[in-house]
């Protein structure tokens, strides 16, 4: 074979009080890294606290150059289908056709601003693949501009076009160490948050502080991070296969 897999699972566990640790969801996630360069990432996500729960199936697949090329979306909230949808950027257009009860069959088209940092498709370890994307070597904060199927902080909307831009800093190199293993991380943190870094502040309504630790290499791999303010969430590593 000429393509590489990395299959793992990331568990999602509270920081409210007086629910400090509790298991609120898992993730369990395949990346198929081509002999082209080409990369494709299959997620499925579990959030079982807050109320409604959400339960996602992606399949996102980038070019050589970490551009996106389509997306595909399954959605259940409160155990219910939501909606359904596939996504295509050609370079210059972003596309998208959808189905949900609450919208119907729908076909969309915008043209792109670019440049484009990505598709932003929800499961955690897709945000931190999105981060490994990025140069890092001559700043420290960035603006991110990427298309995705909903801009509710949680994903669990019907599946439509939305622009989101927002900032990401980078904090540094740390050795983390979490279940699955003991990595050398890089450090960066996503602020939607314009008096930090201008433009920001798209998903629907300010989102919190959302600290990532990704593996410092090509792989880009997400091994912890958390969400302060009203979310109080954490992700964690605990199971690697490459």
């Amino acid at each position: 074979m000429k393509h590489r897999i990395i299959e793992g699972r990331l568990e999602y566990t509270s920081r409210k009080p007086g629910m400090e640790g509790q298991n609120r969801g898992f993730e369990t996630f395949m990346f198929t890294r081509h002999g082209d360069g080409k990369v494709t990432l299959r997620a499925h996500c579990e959030i079982e606290e807050p109320e409604p729960t959400v339960m996602r199936d992606v399949i996102y697949s980038l070019d050589e150059n970490s551009q996106p090329m389509d997306l595909h979306v399954r959605l259940t909230v409160g155990d219910a289908f939501m909606g359904s949808g596939w996504m295509r950027f050609d370079g210059t257009d972003v596309e998208m056709e959808s189905f949900g009860p609450s919208i119907g069959r729908l076909s969309q088209r915008v043209k792109a601003e670019l440049p484009l940092t990505g598709f932003g498709t929800h499961p955690i370890v897709s945000d931190g693949y999105m981060l490994s994307t990025v140069d890092w070597g001559t700043e420290d904060k960035k603006l991110l501009n990427f298309y995705l199927p909903s801009p509710d902080h949680r994903g669990a909307t019907p599946p439509q076009i939305a622009q989101v831009k927002i900032g990401a800093l980078y904090i540094g190199k740390e050795e983390v160490t979490v279940p699955a293993g003991t990595f050398t991380c890089k450090h960066l943190q996503f602020i939607d948050d314009a008096s930090i870094v201008p433009g920001t502040g798209g998903m629907a309504g300010e989102h919190p502080p959302y600290d990532v630790w990704i593996t410092d290499d090509e792989d880009g791999i997400f091994v912890q991070g958390g969400v302060g303010g009203y979310m109080m969430t954490w992700y964690e590593l605990v199971e690697l296969k490459r």
